[in-house]
């Protein structure tokens, strides 16, 4: 909605320097605009006290001054014809975005993050270990280990289905466990608020 007479922050050019905020911005242009260098140099040096009253943490900074010159440059769209007190060759630095970061590629790990990375390379192991005692072995724990993961990660809640589906899954069929001859540890899981009651019963 335009209404006569108001003006929207939404309507006005882009700010270089937000924090700065457009009166300052509007004294650089000014800077830009006088006639002789003398002036621009003498505008400057006012514009840089008013930018550092308005943003004094800079000066926690060693280099805050050189940090403010460039500021100006760059409000200035780099137009401002003054004798730089310092080098601003560099400050359209400041106004660099870092390159994004890429995109983890896609790891099937990701779906196993409830077994975590170790089981993740118990798979790997046994897609290649032979048959045997020492296999059957490893087959009997990582499926205990899952089996614990699972609940955790599900509260409580497994079946031995979902362990054996999930095992021959992440070994490409490699593993099999035959549900009707396995046999899986048994699992405790208190109740948290069990052990208080005994305590205050105490």
């Amino acid at each position: 909605m335009d209404i006569k007479g108001l003006d929207y922050n939404t309507q006005r050019e882009k700010l270089v320097m937000p924090e700065y905020g457009r009166e300052i911005q509007k004294m650089v242009d000014l800077a830009v605009s006088l006639p002789t260098k003398e002036e621009r140099n003498r505008c400057a040096h006012a514009i840089i006290r008013q930018m550092e009253n308005k943003n004094p943490q800079l000066r926690t900074s060693t280099d805050y001054e050189q940090t403010l010159w460039d500021h100006l440059y760059l409000m200035s769209h780099k137009q401002l014809d003054i004798d730089w007190p310092c080098d601003v060759d560099g400050a359209e630095k400041i106004l660099t975005k870092p390159q994004p970061m890429a995109h983890p590629v896609h790891d099937e790990a990701a779906h196993l993050r409830h077994y975590g990375r170790l089981l993740t390379q118990v798979f790997e192991k046994l897609k290649t270990m032979p048959e045997g005692p020492e296999r059957d072995e490893l087959v009997r724990q990582t499926a205990n280990q899952m089996k614990r993961d699972l609940a955790a990660w599900g509260h409580g809640s497994i079946e031995d289905e979902k362990v054996a589906d999930d095992l021959a899954r992440y070994t490409d069929g490699k593993i099999q466990i035959d549900l009707h001859t396995f046999r899986f540890d048994r699992l405790n899981f208190s109740d948290p608020n069990e052990s208080k009651k005994n305590k205050r019963k105490k």
